[in-house]
């Protein structure tokens, strides 16, 4: 069984930089497509951005790009997020997901239920 363990959460001013991480046991790390997504009360979850078993990038939204950055650690089977100039709308609980590659199979990245597993979730709160 897959499971995925997020950190790195917190209170910060808006224009501080935090680093999400997210830790997966149980599966083979490097054949994993790895998505952080985000939540707010009321609102669906939304993609924030993804990492391929391949390693090819997509940033989901556009507010996020150029300040976010995923990236993949394959040797310490973890993910990261690093999100510098933070402002109070990327106020949320965000989210690890992992899908299992398929070979042949299209993937949707940004859609949550194309996700296999997902962690608890690390609030992010920014503040004015």
């Amino acid at each position: 069984q897959v499971q995925l363990v997020e950190s790195g959460g917190g209170l910060v001013q808006a224009g501080a930089s935090l680093r999400l991480s997210c830790v997966v046991s149980g599966g083979t790390f490097a054949s994993l497509n790895m998505g952080w997504f985000r939540q707010t009360p009321g609102k669906e979850r939304e993609s924030v951005a993804v990492i391929t078993w391949s390693g090819s990038i997509i940033y989901s939204t556009d507010s996020v790009k150029g300040r976010f950055t995923i990236s993949r650690d394959n040797a310490k089977n973890t993910v990261y997020l690093q999100m510098n100039s933070l402002n109070i709308e990327d106020t949320a609980v965000y989210y690890c997901a992992a899908r299992a590659r398929r070979s042949g199979v299209p993937f949707t990245a940004h859609r949550a239920a194309e996700y296999d597993y997902w962690g608890q979730g690390t609030q992010v709160t920014v503040s004015s």
